[in-house]
């Protein structure tokens, strides 16, 4: 050693030596100092650690020692192979500790007895429907099996093959596979089916409307819907097993007439409800409609599909109301209606004394006119909805003369015509005056009435018999002449109005242009106007 290192080894001052700890004794490390202030030794909690995670948990048995600890986490430790069997031999066996015998817990699912099951279930089901929950559901434990078992809950049923819009030839094998797990659901689980849908089926209609016809005899409501093949013997079959099958929805399907007729024929007596959409073939079942076959006949609704027909539909009022006397809703959606009568002299029909709705919307103009519409209703005093749009024949005096005195709904907006801007009517407040303590929806769109005609109309909700709040709740006055006076009178005075449509409004601002949809909405419309500065125009 050199001589200058040996001097500086010398100078160094000797290091101090920390105190001994007793034997057994191990360090503190941050470890367990992390873990007792996690869960304290008696506190009543444990530690459950992972990979990823650790738990703090109750237990009602005493926490863990330090040492168990210790001893836990070392056995999550890997440990090396070569080691792993000697490290096996040398491990001392702990004691056999006894411990309590529980028995299994079976979960709060099984301790719920059946009947609450089925109730529950029950309400699910009238919310959602059957699909998917009832399947899952029964996944669960044996006791929802059995619950979500009971025919009683398959009441209502939607049948799709699965790939439906695809290839033909992908959607028949669908349809197939899906008809295979039909022959065991139909006896096994709609036994007790009340509405069925079957929505997209090409190739099988058949085969499935004889597992109902089989399966299903309280069947009462079925809807077909972009369905083909169905033939007069399926039909004719399923009115024959099914004594309480009395409404028929085949809208977008391609059915044969001669089917549908069949089928009135065969449960013409118990029908009461009927949708139909309007084509070349709907001339026969409407005239089976009007030679008597279904007099119980309370819902009835001719529609058109994708591809409008512009042919007009011929349909006799006079005929139609001696052949269903007891309609309550009639829809003629988007059709040409010519209302021919059946000769030369018009003689009043028995009426619609039961009707309370009639829907003659179209997006085009038609060829419905204050006489028209006098010999629908001239006996229907309990009408509550009436919709009109389109019809822009209809003018305020003839909707005074109807013998209705409480309608709830009243829709007169012109959507598409291309004449609205050229009828310059008048006389709207006979409308309001007639119908304000009753009316809940108004649409006026596209009405022609000038601004002083609709102020005058729209003041009848601010004076009500009875010193009663208007029952409004919607009112639509898109591409009218409303004033912002007239519009801030009519919110003032209806508290309860929700929504509120302004669009193209050419009185108001710009910035009040527009639909509102609640309370809140239309409360801000109304300060808006009330501290907006009056326009110009």
């Amino acid at each position: 050693m050199a001589p200058g290192v040996a001097r500086r080894a010398r100078r160094r001052p000797p290091r101090s030596v920390r105190s001994a700890r007793p034997v057994g004794v191990r360090a503190r490390s941050a470890e367990d100092w992390w873990w007792d202030r996690l869960a304290p030794s008696g506190s009543g909690y444990h530690l459950l650690q992972s990979d990823s995670m650790l738990l703090v948990l109750p237990g009602p048995g005493p926490a863990r020692t330090r040492v168990q600890r210790r001893a836990a986490r070392r056995t999550q430790r890997p440990v090396p192979p070569a080691s792993r069997a000697a490290a096996v031999k040398a491990r001392p066996r702990p004691a056999p500790v006894s411990e309590p015998q529980q028995g299994p817990d079976p979960g709060w699912g099984d301790r719920i007895p059946l009947e609450i099951l089925l109730q529950i279930f029950g309400l699910l089901v009238a919310s959602d429907g059957p699909m998917p929950f009832l399947g899952r559901a029964a996944r669960v434990c044996r006791r929802w099996h059995e619950a979500a078992s009971q025919p009683a809950l398959w009441h209502t049923v939607t049948l799709s093959p699965p790939l439906a819009g695809r290839l033909a030839k992908s959607g028949a094998k669908a349809e197939k596979k899906l008809l295979a797990s039909l022959e065991w659901l139909m006896p096994n689980r709609f036994s007790q089916l009340q509405r069925l849908t079957l929505i997209h089926w090409k190739s099988q209609v058949h085969p499935v409307l004889k597992l109902v016809s089989e399966s299903c005899p309280r069947l009462t409501f079925l809807k077909l819907s972009d369905c083909h093949g169905v033939t007069p013997d399926t039909l004719v079959m399923l009115a024959k097993a099914c004594p309480q099958l009395h409404s028929l929805d085949i809208q977008h399907s391609m059915v044969e007439s001669t089917a549908v007729v069949s089928f009135l024929e065969e449960a013409g007596p118990r029908m009461c409800k009927l949708w139909l959409t309007y084509s070349s073939q709907t001339t026969a079942i409407l005239g089976a409609l009007l030679g008597g076959c279904c007099p119980q006949l309370r819902v009835l609704e001719v529609g058109t599909g994708i591809n409008r027909n512009s042919t007009p539909l011929q349909l006799p009022v006079e005929a139609l109301q001696k052949g269903c006397p007891q309609l309550q809703v009639l829809r003629l959606l988007n059709l040409m209606w010519l209302p021919k009568p059946s000769g030369r002299v018009v003689t009043p029909g028995p009426g619609f004394p039961s009707l309370e709705e009639l829907c003659l919307a179209g997006s085009s103009c038609n060829f419905v006119s204050n006489e028209a519409l006098g010999r629908l209703l001239h006996d229907s005093p309990n009408l509550r909805l009436l919709d009109l749009r389109g019809c822009a024949r209809i003018t305020p005096g003839g909707l005074h003369d109807l013998p209705c005195q409480d309608l709830e709904q009243l829709h007169l907006g012109l959507y598409g015509t291309s004449d609205r801007l050229t009828l310059a009517k008048e006389g709207s407040h006979l409308l309001t005056q007639k119908w304000c303590h009753a009316l809940r929806e108004l649409d006026l769109s596209g009405q022609g009435f000038s601004e002083k005609d609709l102020e005058q109309a729209l003041a009848a909700f601010s004076v009500t018999p009875g010193a009663s709040h208007p029952a409004l709740c919607s009112l639509n006055l898109r591409g009218t002449r409303v004033t912002p006076s007239t519009v801030s009178s009519v919110i003032s005075s209806c508290p309860g109005l929700l929504y509120l449509n302004l669009e193209s409004c050419r009185c108001l601002p710009r910035g009040l242009k527009r639909a509102y949809r609640g309370q809140e909405e239309v409360q801000w419309c109304l300060e808006q106007l009330l501290t907006s500065p009056p326009s110009s125009s």
